[in-house]
């Protein structure tokens, strides 16, 4: 079995991280101050860490894995006191059956030719792009190059002999470019909620696409004729994969064959549950650390999602447990969030937000997300704490810096941390769309001995319990691994007098978002009269004014503050990344409102909305789209220059 690593793959919004955990304060009390006092000025209690980190059961895990959904939820509501099930009604388009035959023509990998009136076999994510080239049906398929390290008999190279997908693995997955009830855009999916027109719907691909197993491809991409394709384009097939010509080789038993695919896709509203349950804080019960993951799957799902199911399920259960005995009440309040439907367009936890849009906006502080059981958080202090997996002396945090740091003008070698620029899993809605800071956690593999982009039986019917107790995690323990880690963090998140933020590492992840940004972009925009200066100036205004409070925050005994200057300092922390949001910065890219964690078409580590617009306009040389340029240049340095007036004083 691969080695696993911890990878830090997230990337908070907040990348308000990298390394530094604010100061926790001893708070000094007397036997004549009142009950409330202490309670208000309390702050984290390592001992209550130490004692949820003993507390976690690597077998209590295996066992919630061997679960179903059904009793998942079940478990949760039994773990926590207050529970409940949100219900929607949403429009889900499901497929039923197959019949296909023959194609004539490769499309892999997204990228495409002329292919008027084609059928395209594609292992790539983007069929939506295809139909303006004329391509009327695909079929996506996973090459084993780029999932199994080129391994691809059933005989002895893949499962159940290893982790490798078997030839007849079919990766199932969405292309909904949107995140979301489709009917109801921006609205909760409620039985009384107006709902848009199916044929006005957005974000699905117009053309027929169905996934096949890499068995299937092999026949049909061995038979193409016509000119080979692109080196890139070449997989682990022991043939020539050709353009198809159009059609086949003269010699293949297909020659002069047509495709048919008959695919028999049936559009429905269906009800979906979340399944919700809180531990109501003690000091700031209006303020919410939300810790999520869904429980629906493509098949068995026993990695994805089932075991970042199985691992808050663990949490709910010690969490509950100190709750129940007396011995712990966080002092923020904790929301627990199963959610429905997320394969089909990260639908349960984006109605969430969109019904509770107001409330959430206001009052949450982070959003924590276990889909696929992978540690990215800004926290790091709390990674310090938990042990690796077969470990008495590693540390989660000293495996991550092992392998995946990067080196910190400010701090020098410190864990790397990702950034969610995507909408990849649950956080989408929490912070593209509502700007609450959020977190992704996982164990992952040493991906330096594969080129597996995810585990090979994601999506596929071999996710099962059988292929993650011998390949993915023996022993569960890097699943224990995991709740440790996710539990300390979310204590620490809820329970820490001052919330555990740094926005100087913020400052310095835009510094180098504008470096990059003035060497690529800098004479294009002035050869259009258009300066990149002002952005240097909110930049420098934003790094001065992190820097500010940071030495407030150290130069202040919080313990013996006003419990409403703690609460103003928390606030500011907390409301960072709402002041990057921007409802009219991408109109045309649904539920993306984040200037500068929306994901990007133009691959560069810079400001999405001025990379791709500047790229287009290159592209294109139109003034209008010149103008669009500099229009996201200007949204960008007032979010910026906004984000420091928010760290800034009060008046």
């Amino acid at each position: 079995m691969l080695k696993k690593v911890l990878l830090g793959s997230l990337g908070a919004a907040l990348v308000l991280t990298a390394g530094i955990l604010l100061g926790h304060f001893a708070i000094q009390k007397g036997s004549t101050t009142p009950d409330w006092v202490m309670d208000v000025t309390q702050d984290v209690n390592e001992a209550l860490i130490q004692k949820f980190i003993a507390e976690v059961d690597n077998i209590a895990i295996q066992e919630n894995l061997r679960s179903d959904a059904g009793y998942q939820s079940i478990n949760l509501l039994n773990q926590i006191r207050r529970c409940w099930k949100l219900y929607q009604c949403l429009y889900i388009s499901f497929f039923s059956s197959l019949i296909f035959h023959i194609f004539f023509y490769l499309l892999k990998q997204g990228k495409y030719s002329d292919s008027q009136g084609k059928y395209s076999d594609s292992q790539g994510k983007y069929s939506d792009s295809q139909a303006p080239y004329g391509v009327i049906g695909v079929l996506v398929y996973t090459d084993p190059w780029d999932i199994n390290d080129g391994k691809m008999s059933d005989t002895n190279e893949t499962y159940p002999y290893s982790w490798y997908m078997p030839p007849s693995g079919v990766e199932r997955g969405s292309f909904n470019t949107h995140y979301g009830d489709l009917l109801t855009p921006y609205l909760a999916a409620k039985d009384d909620t107006y709902r848009i027109p199916a044929k006005n719907i957005t974000g699905i691909p117009p053309i027929p696409t169905q996934p096949i197993g890499f068995e299937d491809a092999y026949t049909l991409i061995c038979e193409l004729g016509g000119e080979p394709a692109p080196s890139e384009w070449q997989g682990a097939f022991n043939c020539t994969y050709n353009f198809g010509g159009p059609g086949f080789k003269p010699t293949s038993n297909f020659n002069n064959s047509d495709v048919k695919l008959d695919i028999y896709n049936r559009e429905e509203l269906k009800n979906s549950a979340n399944v919700m349950g809180v531990i109501q804080g003690s000091v700031e019960p209006d303020r919410y650390v939300i810790y999520g993951n869904h429980r629906d799957s493509w098949v068995h799902g026993a990695i994805d999602p089932s075991s970042g199911t199985s691992v808050m399920l663990e949490v709910t259960r010690v969490l509950g447990r100190m709750v129940k005995q007396g011995k712990w009440r966080p002092r923020r309040s904790i929301i627990f969030g199963s959610w429905g439907a997320e394969e089909f367009g990260l639908i349960g936890s984006t109605e969430y937000t969109e019904e509770y849009y107001s409330k959430l906006s206001e009052r949450s502080v982070a959003y924590i997300n276990v889909d696929i059981a992978k540690p990215s958080l800004w926290c790091l202090f709390a990674f310090l704490k938990v042990k690796t997996p077969g470990s008495d002396s590693t540390s989660v945090y000293d495996n991550w810096i092992r392998y995946f740091n990067r080196t910190s003008p400010a701090y020098g070698v410190i864990p790397n941390v990702g950034f969610l620029t995507g909408a990849g899993s649950d956080y989408a809605a929490f912070i593209h769309f509502l700007g609450i800071t959020s977190m992704d956690i996982s164990y992952t593999y040493d991906r330096t001995k594969t080129r597996a982009r995810i585990y090979p039986a994601y999506h596929t019917a071999y996710d099962t319990f059988d292929y993650a107790s011998k390949f993915i995690d023996p022993g569960f323990t890097s699943h224990q691994t995991v709740a440790r880690t996710a539990g300390n963090v979310l204590m620490r998140l809820a329970d820490s007098l001052l919330l555990p933020f740094n926005c100087s590492d913020y400052a310095e992840t835009l510094e180098g978002y504008l470096n990059k940004a003035m060497e690529l972009y800098t004479d294009g925009l002035a050869a259009h009269m258009i300066s990149i200066e002002p952005l240097q100036t909110a930049v420098r205004n934003f790094r001065s004014a992190a820097a500010r409070l940071d030495q407030l925050i150290r130069d202040s005994n919080l313990a013996d503050e006003t419990p409403l200057k703690v609460r103003r300092i928390n606030d500011q922390l907390m409301l960072l990344d709402r002041a990057f949001l921007d409802p009219v910065a991408f109109p045309d890219r649904y539920g993306f409102r984040h200037v500068i964690w929306a994901s990007s078409k133009a691959g560069q580590p810079t400001f999405p909305g001025l990379a791709d617009a500047y790229t287009r306009a290159t592209s294109t040389g139109l003034d209008s789209d010149w103008k669009e340029a500099h229009r996201q240049l200007s949204i960008l340095i007032q979010a910026i220059q906004g984000a420091a007036h928010t760290l800034g004083d009060v008046i």
